[in-house]
């Protein structure tokens, strides 16, 4: 089984990208690409080849959602996890998430310390999915 290295985190809010920095490179060891805007993320991510991709939903210009749609185009998503990171508790808008292809919802706020094994987890429960 390979074990998750390179994160690329699509993320607007400066603070949540420094703290989400820091739990995931300092903390959990991954290697990790922020880009501020979902245009950002769709440039930068076929050089990065992100293995798992931790985007918010609600962002201007480009949401959460919509950079998925547009990193579908230029990556291949068939095997990278999509995490999404949102401040909605809703168990509908959850499921709207799961249903573009989400394996995971994370709820802001997050316990930074949590966030690299939280994905770390994720990634193995994808990784180990039979249907490979």
């Amino acid at each position: 089984m390979a074990t998750l290295d390179r994160v690329l985190h699509v993320e607007d809010d400066e603070s949540i990208v420094a703290i989400a920095r820091v739990a995931l490179e300092t903390v959990a060891g991954l290697t990790v690409l922020s880009c501020t805007n979902g245009y950002e993320a769709v440039e930068k991510a076929p050089e990065f080849e992100p293995e798992l991709l931790l985007i918010d939903v609600m962002m201007p210009g480009m949401d959460g959602p919509s950079t998925l749609a547009a990193l579908a185009e230029v990556i291949d998503l068939e095997r990278i996890p999509v995490v999404f990171m949102t401040a909605k508790t809703q168990p509908a808008d959850h499921e709207s998430y799961y249903k573009l292809g989400a394996a995971a919802v994370i709820v802001k706020p997050f316990d930074p310390l949590e966030l690299g094994q939280r994905l770390m987890g994720i990634w193995d429960k994808f990784d180990a999915d039979p249907a490979d």
